[in-house]
């Protein structure tokens, strides 16, 4: 599929999506976040694609934010509705049964630290900057920010950053642990990438019960415990876990099918 706004490279089973609106600084705006939905069900729907990477073009920014000039004809349904929109699309991201990571090359501000937060995990140039600045807007994050935010660095961290408004740098964000891996600009897709060469190695359908079962944790589903339990029985029965365990046994290399 062509896209405007959108620069699609499948490579090694890895899909790398890269939002281009680099005179806007890869800003969301309506369009983006119509042909981002649809590439993310590309990428859940192609047998091609194994995992996929999230990135912005050029070096400035990975996104820099929402399209605030969007915002002036919104009235307060319109931008529930609106807010709603995005936090379905994240949802469908973070709810991905492939690994989406993100690559955050530059600024990640507003709607472009929602979707970073949104991807399964971040690896950060160390010329990143993180911050929800809607604040200063007199608004506040509508796509999900204030939660993952709060779920991924902690109460106090995330209110001090949701109510001044202040960029932390990529160290900072490491040491918070909203990102996993800092690299120089050169080495980020390279890291990224190596990352998910490991991922896809492994069996499908491990990995994909493996993001629903910590997704149960992450929201303080108390019924964790018993998916996990449950799935890791099923799993047993397996194509993949058949051969996994054969494979261990027998001291060579398993080979997954998804099965």
């Amino acid at each position: 599929m062509k896209y405007n706004t959108l620069l699609i490279d499948v490579e090694n089973d890895i899909c790398t999506i890269t939002i281009h609106r680099p005179e806007k600084l890869n800003a969301l705006n309506a369009e983006v976040l119509k042909e981002l939905d649809l590439a993310i069900d590309e990428v859940m729907q192609s047998s091609d694609i194994r995992s996929a990477i999230i990135t912005g073009s050029g070096e400035k920014a990975f996104v820099a934010g929402a399209d605030i000039s969007e915002f002036a004809s919104l009235d307060a349904a319109s931008g529930e509705a609106y807010a709603r929109r995005g936090q379905s699309l994240f949802e469908k991201i973070e709810n991905s049964s492939k690994i989406i990571v993100a690559a955050v090359n530059g600024f990640a501000l507003g709607g472009g630290c929602e979707l970073a937060m949104a991807c399964h995990f971040r690896v950060a140039s160390d010329n990143a900057k993180f911050g929800q600045p809607e604040v200063n807007l007199g608004l506040i994050p509508g796509f999900g920010g204030t939660q993952r935010l709060t779920q991924l660095i902690g109460k106090g961290r995330a209110l001090e950053l949701l109510v001044t408004g202040n960029m932390i740098d990529a160290i900072t964000a490491f040491n918070y642990g909203l990102v996993n891996h800092v690299v120089s600009r050169e080495e980020l897709l390279l890291k990224a990438k190596s990352i998910l060469a490991v991922v896809n190695a492994k069996a499908p359908l491990a990995v994909a019960r493996c993001i629903t079962a910590v997704q149960h944790a992450y929201e303080g589903n108390k019924q964790g415990y018993s998916y996990e339990a449950r799935e890791f029985g099923k799993l047993l029965t397996t194509t993949d876990a058949k051969e996994g365990t054969s494979a261990f046994l027998e001291k060579r290399k398993a080979f997954f099918q998804g099965k």
